[in-house]
């Protein structure tokens, strides 16, 4: 199982990404471009020390990155879907995609997404912080699998 960013934007949240995919053993996916630059120290701060125990790819843009996904569903997370994550089965190949803080993914990129989920929250606000989704839904998807870290 992986975690895929599309063109994030705040260094802070991937730092915070990259330490949660150490922490649980999965690989980040960063499809560019970036809206900051990589060697950002505000991504390091986020990550600590944590940041040399995740696996990172960086991709050259969305062609590059699904050319990587083998037979793994790309399952995307989003405001605009109506199914839960808590209502979806999880597959230990699954590539989790989160789009960019700002904007999501464009349209073209959520048609070839082979699930659209979207984490229940209140209706009194919008969307909650990337790095926090991201912790919540490959909470679920690990357990699910069983692939919790020991």
């Amino acid at each position: 199982m992986r975690i895929a960013l599309y063109e994030p934007e705040i260094a802070g949240n991937v730092g915070a990404v990259l330490r949660l995919g150490a922490c649980m053993g999965v690989a980040i996916d960063l499809i560019e471009p970036l809206g900051f630059v990589w060697d950002d120290r505000r991504v390091r701060r986020a990550a600590m020390d944590y940041i040399d125990h995740v696996a990172v790819t960086r991709h050259a843009g969305f062609e590059a990155f699904r050319a990587t996904l083998g037979n793994g569903r790309l399952v995307l997370f989003t405001t605009k879907a109506s199914q839960s994550p808590y209502d979806f089965a999880f597959q230990p190949g699954d590539v989790l995609l989160f789009g960019k803080e700002s904007a999501g993914v464009p349209a073209e990129v959520a048609d070839i997404c082979d699930a659209r989920l979207r984490i229940p929250m209140r209706t009194q606000v919008r969307s909650m912080n990337l790095a926090s989704s991201a912790a919540l839904v490959m909470g679920e998807a690990l357990r699910q699998t069983g692939g919790l870290p020991g």
